[in-house]
């Protein structure tokens, strides 16, 4: 099962489930978070959550060193003192070749679990914040182009037909 993970790409429904909670801390999540990883980083990713890869359950890996040597891997994280607004210039792995810029929050408190099951807090700010609140929407079926007005919208999802239609062509 694992070794067929690709990643979703919009306007795939799937990315619109709402994920389940993990349960189970074993040898099965700890497989599908190493593999998690190894995609976000062979897709040059910062980010990765578990519904890109068609698995509907609340897991999250995130890379953002430059030397891409930190992996961290969130279980069932959820936001808390959420404070500060900041512009977030953004992009996904499953809505290629497009960047925009969405308003998130400037730091959290994402609590979470680890992959042996055991609960952590930790505050978060800058890039990391960013980066975990995208994934954490994943998670509620939510994308960042829907952050967008309608006309942004609008023009974003043009250039994405387009680029399809080039890729389709070639």
């Amino acid at each position: 099962m694992l070794e067929n993970l690709e990643i979703l790409q919009f306007p795939d429904e799937r990315l619109r489930r709402l994920s389940q909670p993990v349960v189970d801390f074993d040898q099965e999540l700890n497989g599908l978070a190493e593999k998690m990883l190894e995609i976000m980083y062979e897709s040059n990713g910062i980010g990765l959550a578990a519904p890109q890869v068609n698995q509907t359950i609340r897991l999250i890996v995130v890379d953002i060193s430059e030397d891409r040597d930190s992996p961290r891997v969130f279980v069932n994280p959820e936001i808390k003192q959420p404070s500060g607004r900041v512009d977030s210039s953004e992009g996904c792995l499953s809505v290629p070749e497009i960047r925009t810029t969405i308003k998130r929050y400037e730091s959290i408190t994402v609590e979470y679990h680890d992959l042996k099951g055991e609960k952590h807090e930790e505050p978060l700010n800058d890039l990391m914040s960013i980066c975990v609140q995208h994934e954490i929407d994943h998670l509620d079926g939510i994308l960042f182009i829907d952050y967008l007005s309608s006309l942004k919208k609008k023009m974003a999802l043009e250039k994405l037909n387009r680029i399809r239609k080039k890729k389709v062509k070639k």
